[in-house]
């Protein structure tokens, strides 16, 4: 009887490991695409590349069709767009914009059939090329620890009229992403230069300096907590920053420098608030995929066993696709803090928009707030 039941159990978890897995087939129909030019999906997982655009290439049927088929597990929330290797190359909706993500509820195994007609790199899209304000473009910025990559240091309306007078700074990650549309991934940025602009003609807050950097094909592993991760925090604290400070007229205190991103963003910024507590004294964390998939920093900060550490530290989130499959690590990460003496609405703000995606122009609308709790102005 013992023996019937081990293999009846056996079966049922064998089978139930078989259900768990969905195949999900991406069948596309590109137009446009010429003799030396391949078709890639990016999207929010391993297996899409983790946004990265010239990763995942599909398999090519003929001139006009292409395809791939991947396992997901059931129940996994999926989200991703086709380029032709870079976002500058991004597939366009039929009336010629930049499209939001396409995304699935993964439940069953599914075939998506797509048709593009038109990319980013043959139509001229209408989207401004503009930053509000005075600001500064470092191309290509060198590094031992990373791969080179763009900076912009975005400058307050008071900076050359003030003299010697130095300002506090915000260094944000994924740059290209949080002033400027035009070079925005998804055609929409987060209005970081117009919103702060904003806030500080309107007397909210203090003047400071937003220092975007570009992220890189690896952003996923230079993000999170990794090798990669490591020398991305070493490169800001001990390239980056020194150059700032040395170059522009900026307070360069633990009190008066911060940091912030989204997504995986957010956990950089938490990770070098956490590691660098001499250096940053405000986290600012967006969506934060603190424990998602085969990411987990919160089993980090749980191990810690140190003095606390003199953080505020600020973290949102939406309810909606990504945002919901974050909020198992959010709700953790709250908990693990709290145990470490972290108190609510004292060191920690936690802020929840159920009917916010996973996207920039969710982020964009979360941004004053999330500026003003830099100065304690919420």
């Amino acid at each position: 009887m013992r023996k019937l039941t081990f293999t009846f159990l056996l079966t049922t978890l064998l089978s139930y490991q078989s259900l768990a897995q969905v195949q999900i087939s991406i069948n596309v129909q590109a137009h446009s695409v010429k003799e030396n030019e391949k078709v890639f999906i990016s999207g929010n997982s391993s297996q899409l590349g983790e946004w990265n655009p010239g990763l995942i290439m599909l398999d090519k049927i003929d001139s006009l069709n292409w395809t791939k088929t991947f396992t997901f597990k059931k129940g996994e929330f999926i989200e991703f767009k086709f380029t032709k290797g870079d976002w500058s190359k991004e597939a366009l909706n039929d009336n010629k914009t930049v499209p939001g993500n396409h995304n699935l509820n993964v439940t069953s195994d599914t075939i998506l059939n797509f048709v593009i007609k038109y990319w980013k790199d043959e139509i001229k899209v209408n989207i401004p090329d503009s930053i509000t304000g005075k600001y500064i473009h470092l191309k290509n910025f060198e590094s031992k620890y990373v791969q080179s990559r763009d900076v912009i240091i975005w400058l307050p309306p008071d900076y050359e009229s003030s003299g010697s007078r130095k300002f506090p700074v915000l260094y944000m990650h994924d740059g290209q992403n949080i002033f400027n549309p035009a070079t925005s991934s998804l055609g929409y940025d987060w209005q970081i230069d117009e919103i702060t602009d904003s806030l500080i003609s309107l007397g909210e807050i203090p003047s400071l300096i937003v220092v975007g950097i570009y992220n890189s094909g690896r952003r996923f592993y230079e993000y999170s907590n990794t090798e990669e991760g490591e020398n991305y925090m070493k490169f800001i604290v001990s390239e980056l920053k020194p150059f700032v400070d040395s170059n522009y007229n900026t307070l360069t205190d633990r009190n008066n420098t911060f940091v912030g991103g989204s997504s995986m963003g957010g956990l950089i910024s938490f990770m070098l608030g956490w590691e660098y507590p001499e250096v940053f004294s405000r986290m600012i964390c967006v969506s934060p995929a603190f424990k998602i998939r085969n990411v987990d920093y919160v089993s980090v900060v749980k191990k810690y066993e140190g003095k606390k550490k003199p953080l505020k530290i600020y973290i949102d989130n939406g309810g909606i696709g990504l945002e919901a499959e974050l909020q198992n690590g959010i709700d953790e990460m709250l908990k693990v803090l709290q145990e470490k003496s972290y108190k609510l609405n004292e060191d920690i703000f936690w802020f929840k928009d159920d009917k916010a995606e996973h996207n920039e122009i969710a982020w964009s609308k979360r941004a004053p707030t999330f500026i003003k709790f830099l100065f304690d102005k919420i």
